[in-house]
C-alpha cells in the first residue's frame, strides 16, 4: 500500500472511526488517542489491507481491540497502583523553612555576639565547639591548664547564651548597629 492510498483511507475513516471511539468510550481526548491508535496498527497491518473487504469495517475492527487493550491497560495499571503502600505522611514544607530561619537567626546571633566574648574565652569556645578539640587538645593548643579550659569554657557558653538572647530580643533594624569597645570585649 502506498502512502497516498492510505492517506485517502484515513481521511475518508478518521472522522467515523473518531466518532466510534467517543461511542465506545465517552472521552473526547481519550477517542483522539484511539484514532491515533488504530491508524499507526493500520499501517502496521497494511500487508493485509488487500484482503481487506471493507475498510471501514478493518478500521472499526481495530479500534475496537485498541478500546480493549486500552481500558485492560488503565485497569491493570489501576490494580498496580491499589496494591502499593498508602503514601506516608507527607511534612508541611513550611516547618523546615521557619526551623531554617530561625537557626540562620540563632547563628546569626551567636555570630554576632562571639565578637563579644573575651579574646581568650572565645578562642577557647571556637576551639572546643566549632574545631571540635577535646578539653585536653584545646588546653594543649592554648597553652593553659584544662581546669581552665573548662572555666573558660563554660564562662564563655553563660555568656554567649546571654548575649544571643539579648540579641535576638533586640529589633531587627537595630542589630546591625556596631557595639561599643567595652562590650565587644566583654566587660559589659
Amino acid at each position: 500500500m502506498d502512502h497516498q492510498l492510505f492517506a485517502e483511507i484515513y481521511d475518508a475513516h478518521a472522522g467515523a472511526v473518531y466518532a466510534h471511539a467517543i461511542r465506545m468510550t465517552a472521552d473526547r481526548a481519550g477517542a483522539e488517542d484511539i484514532v491515533s491508535l488504530t491508524f499507526l496498527e493500520a499501517w502496521r497491518l497494511r500487508d493485509s489491507f488487500d484482503r481487506v473487504i471493507s475498510h471501514r469495517a478493518w478500521l472499526f475492527g481495530i479500534a475496537t481491540n485498541v478500546i480493549r487493550n486500552t481500558r485492560r491497560a488503565a485497569r491493570r495499571h489501576s490494580d498496580a497502583m491499589a496494591r502499593l503502600p498508602p503514601p506516608g505522611t507527607v511534612p508541611d514544607p513550611a516547618d523546615t523553612v521557619v526551623s531554617r530561619i530561625t537557626d540562620a537567626d540563632r547563628a546569626s546571633a551567636a555570630l554576632a555576639v562571639l565578637n563579644r566574648l573575651r579574646r581568650a574565652d572565645r578562642e577557647i569556645l571556637v576551639l572546643h565547639v566549632w574545631s571540635g578539640l577535646s578539653h585536653d587538645e584545646v588546653a594543649q593548643a592554648c597553652g593553659v591548664s584544662v581546669g581552665t579550659v573548662r572555666s573558660r569554657l563554660s564562662r564563655a557558653r553563660t555568656r554567649l547564651r546571654k548575649l544571643a538572647a539579648a540579641h535576638l530580643a533586640e529589633p531587627r533594624a537595630s542589630r546591625g548597629a556596631p557595639a561599643s569597645r567595652t562590650a565587644r570585649e566583654g566587660n559589659l
